[in-house]
């Protein structure tokens, strides 16, 4: 099934350096509970030209394990795998939520590397990808889409109508940032968060594990 997804990688964006798939084979098959969205791929897109949305998808389908994870199994900034920056944090949540991170598909709304999201049309390029994310949530039927910040939340919301807010966690510091849960008329839950490169998730006054583990019971 994740070669059909990878036929909806757009065109256009195959020779850009970015990544469109953060876990593997076992994540992007079958039925799953929970996808996980962040903005787009961050890094140096000059420094990693050749590290294309095309070359990239390819080491997935063709290298990686069935069960691989970008958060759990890669060195970013020649850390060990799985301890630098939002990688401990991503995967504190997904301990909470007893679930592997080779087992949950996860991306990014945008494809595209860039050193901030405002370096690109990030809100044309989203909408560029969509057609990728929509058939993922079609045939993986999520629970829960986790949106990594509000601007991912806002519009994955508006692209599956979830506007009824049904649960949210106001952080227990002097931020008092709220992560949000909404659903659509189909029971689709679409929570925005916090983002994990910002707010250190595994302090327990900014955990928003509780809210996503009450997201995702039937």
């Amino acid at each position: 099934m994740i070669e059909d997804f990878a036929k909806n990688i757009p065109s256009v964006l195959q020779h850009k350096s970015g990544i469109v798939f953060y876990s593997g084979r076992a994540a992007f098959s079958g039925r799953r509970k929970l996808y996980i969205l962040g903005l787009n791929p961050g890094g140096d897109p000059t420094k990693q030209a050749s590290n294309t949305v095309e070359w990239h998808t390819s080491k997935v389908l063709r290298e990686k394990p069935d069960k691989w994870s970008e958060y759990s199994d890669e060195s970013w900034e020649g850390k060990p795998p799985g301890k630098h920056g939002m990688q401990p944090r991503i995967l504190h949540l997904l301990k909470n939520l007893n679930l592997e991170p080779g087992e949950v598909p996860s991306s990014n709304v945008v494809f595209e590397r860039s050193r901030k999201a405002s370096d690109i049309a990030w809100g044309q390029l989203a909408e560029v990808c969509w057609p990728f994310h929509r058939s993922v949530i079609r045939q993986l039927q999520p629970r829960v889409i986790l949106c990594l910040s509000p601007k991912v939340g806002d519009f994955v919301r508006k692209k599956t109508c979830a506007f009824d807010q049904i649960d949210c966690f106001v952080e227990n510091n002097n931020h008092r940032s709220e992560s949000t849960c909404f659903a659509n008329h189909e029971g689709l839950k679409v929570i925005q968060v916090t983002h994990p490169s910002w707010v250190d998730w595994t302090n327990p006054e900014a955990d928003p594990s509780k809210l996503v583990l009450r997201s995702l019971k039937p």
